[in-house]
């Protein structure tokens, strides 16, 4: 997922999938059922909780020299062979993810009518709602988010931050300052896998982008019929995932052309690439496609933090990573500009990464 206004988007009227479940449709309105080739075969989704790389920031902090060899071992080949991993022992406060967590599952469980009062904006995918719905006929997810810009302050849309639940913002703000150190943390030690300094993306990355996106997966009739969140890859460099306790299995990414779901470890953090990432290390650390389906009688909560530069960043390619054997795969851009691309298309796997790639030459 990306982040923010940029370009004026359309707004398209939709469902709100909460009031739908609410009055518990034996059949599910038309708009969210998906093709026969998109449906999730559900309970066929390979799990791996013992696969998908854990790293313990701990050991990366202040572990002996073998723990902290063996964890940036560990680091590499998560970005290198899956484009996700988990996070334990962050140094976040488990209470104020606790706090968090329920602040955020209290405002879904407001009035429709309260929380229509901080409706996605025109020009923005800021507010609650839908986001990526550009057209009438566009397959809706079985879910509602409610998606708040952070950093820098001028993303803000100040209206759009809720007075109810009481200390929901308090503590959105200071949720997203923990985050944001965590984010700089991971690309420091990201960018000594690759043999660049420590502070090689916080530099590059300027006054970076940061946005929070939160997903109400209400349980569905059919969950066989609907996705809760389209396949895509992210726009951010990093994104961080914080999944409800006691949720039910939703995140799915597409590992060898295979949909693997990812069992949350508790009070951990899923991490995920982001196209911005795969960019810059010319493809060795790839950003992954991923969804989210629904449970038939669980409902289900998450909070996405996208971490990504400056608007004003041109990107490509690191020089160091770019050589005879590994040619240039994407062009020079600007982020914001990319932004603007990812935020007026819906979303569809990885396509929205073809704005950076270099055009191959046709034999002539």
């Amino acid at each position: 997922m990306a982040h923010d206004p940029i370009s004026p988007i359309n707004l398209v009227p939709f469902d709100d999938v909460q009031e739908l479940r609410k009055a518990k449709p034996t059949t599910i309105p038309e708009r969210f059922v998906r093709d026969m080739t998109e449906r999730p075969t559900l309970g066929t989704a390979s799990p791996f909780p013992d696969t998908v790389p854990i790293i313990d920031l701990s050991r990366l902090v202040k572990g002996n020299n073998d723990e902290y060899e063996s964890e940036m071992l560990q680091l590499t080949r998560a970005c290198e062979e899956w484009g996700f991993f988990q996070v334990i022992n962050h140094g976040i406060d488990l209470s104020l993810l606790e706090s968090t967590e329920k602040l955020v599952k209290d405002f879904f469980m407001l009035p429709l009518e309260e929380k229509q009062k901080y409706a996605i904006v025109q020009g923005a995918v800021q507010g609650y709602g839908q986001a990526f719905v550009f057209s009438e006929d566009q397959k809706l997810d079985w879910c509602n988010m409610f998606a708040l810009g952070f950093r820098p302050h001028s993303r803000r849309i100040p209206k759009l931050w809720p007075s109810k639940p009481p200390k929901f913002s308090e503590t959105i703000e200071l949720y997203s300052v923990e985050v944001r150190k965590l984010c700089k943390h991971l690309l420091e030690c990201i960018a000594m896998t690759l043999n660049l300094r420590a502070d090689f993306f916080e530099e590059m990355f300027g006054v970076a982008v940061q946005g929070l996106r939160m997903n109400y997966y209400p349980p569905c009739a059919r969950p066989d019929l609907v996705l809760g969140l389209s396949p895509h890859s992210d726009g951010s460099a990093l994104t961080v995932l914080q999944q409800e306790r006691g949720s039910p299995v939703g995140l799915q990414i597409l590992k060898d052309n295979k949909w693997v779901s990812i069992q949350p470890i508790p009070n951990a953090f899923v991490i995920n690439v982001g196209d911005t990432l795969e960019v810059l290390t010319n493809g060795k650390y790839k950003s992954i496609e991923h969804r989210a389906v629904t449970h038939k009688e669980k409902d289900r909560l998450s909070i996405a933090t996208f971490y990504a530069p400056s608007y004003e960043t041109e990107l490509g390619p690191i020089p160091e990573l770019v050589d005879e054997n590994n040619p240039c795969k994407y062009r020079t851009y600007n982020h914001g500009e990319y932004s603007k691309h990812y935020l007026t298309n819906k979303l569809q796997g990885k396509k929205t990464l073809d704005f950076t790639k270099v055009e191959s030459k046709k034999p002539t």
